[in-house]
């Protein structure tokens, strides 16, 4: 029987930009999937018990099935191994929070420790970043390190294929969050290619907005640095603005946005493909996330209510 973890994250800055080379922050979170296989007699065999919005596991089926081949592939393992696979943990099956490049962790792991691999941090990070093709068709690589190593921290994916940037960051304590889903699974491989598609049919338009979403990230990451909450709030607020101009935001999601600004968050977002998924709200202080959370809570919606800034342990 082999184990496994993976943290859930949330990207504060560079969501789709990042895919293009743009510089992004993303903060693990302090809820993970976690995942135990063993050999099996015959059949791939996943028994998935997270809390998901409602169709998620469906939807996520057939990628879920490709990502465990291609991480067995990556493994030098037959793609064809019988396995039974349990996934549980805190982390929700919400779209938006890293949750399959968390379960890809976590059963890359699981996998390593039941074959006696042995595999590194940097061995699983590279493996999960496999299965996340099948979930986003061209990945950027931040989920699965977020997801792998925990934290805070600057990323910028390698255009040429080689090693990513990878840079931690330090900020003075952990800052209260509110994570709001819309009950929409989204398709991030769809996403994805979207932007790609109307990128490059508007070259000019994208061009200009891909440099602001550098810039922000750049901003956000001296005031975070620094502690200037005010300033991350009104800077997030700027890279949803830029992320509906891309195409990627939708009603539903523009809905809690505005609402949590409206109970008090400093600043708020999508967080990941969009289309449907998560939004974040900054909301430093354990009595304003509280005022946000319960706001959303009194309509129904479902929240994660955690922190960012935490120092990540690496999982073995």
């Amino acid at each position: 029987m082999g184990k496994g973890s993976g943290y859930g994250k949330v990207i504060l800055f560079g969501e789709h930009f990042v895919v293009h080379g743009i510089p992004g922050i993303v903060s693990a979170i302090d809820s993970s999937t976690d995942a135990i296989v063993t050999k099996a007699a015959v059949g791939l065999n996943i028994k998935d018990d997270r809390k998901t919005s409602k169709g998620y596991s469906e939807e996520k089926r057939l990628q879920q099935i490709e990502s465990i081949e291609r991480m067995l592939i990556d493994m030098k393992l037959d793609p064809k191994t019988p396995l039974d696979i349990w996934i549980g943990g805190n982390l929700p099956g919400f779209s938006g929070l890293g949750a399959s490049a968390a379960s890809s962790v976590a059963i890359a792991r699981a996998i390593s420790e039941e074959f006696c691999l042995a595999l590194s941090n940097e061995r699983i990070n590279q493996v999960a970043y496999e299965a996340e093709i099948a979930y986003a068709g061209n990945p950027s690589g931040i989920d699965n390190t977020a997801s792998t190593y925990g934290g805070l921290m600057w990323f910028k994916k390698n255009p040429a294929g080689g090693p990513d940037f990878v840079e931690r960051l330090n900020v003075q304590g952990q800052i209260e969050i509110v994570i709001c889903s819309t009950g929409k699974v989204a398709n991030t491989k769809a996403m994805v290619d979207g932007v790609a598609e109307r990128k490059k049919a508007n070259p000019a338009k994208y061009d200009a907005l891909f440099e602001q979403a550098a810039n922000l990230a750049v901003d956000g990451r001296r005031a975070l640095e620094a502690g200037r909450l005010a300033e991350v709030g009104m800077l997030m607020n700027k890279n949803h603005q830029i992320l509906q101009e891309i195409g990627v935001s939708s009603v539903e999601l523009d809905y809690l946005v505005d609402m949590a600004r409206k109970q008090g968050a400093i600043g708020a977002k999508l967080t990941g493909g969009g289309g449907g998924g998560c939004m974040v709200a900054l909301t430093p202080g354990e009595d304003l996330q509280a005022r946000v959370a319960n706001a959303f809570k009194a309509e129904g919606f479902e929240v994660l209510t955690t922190k960012i800034g935490a120092v990540g342990v690496n999982k073995n």
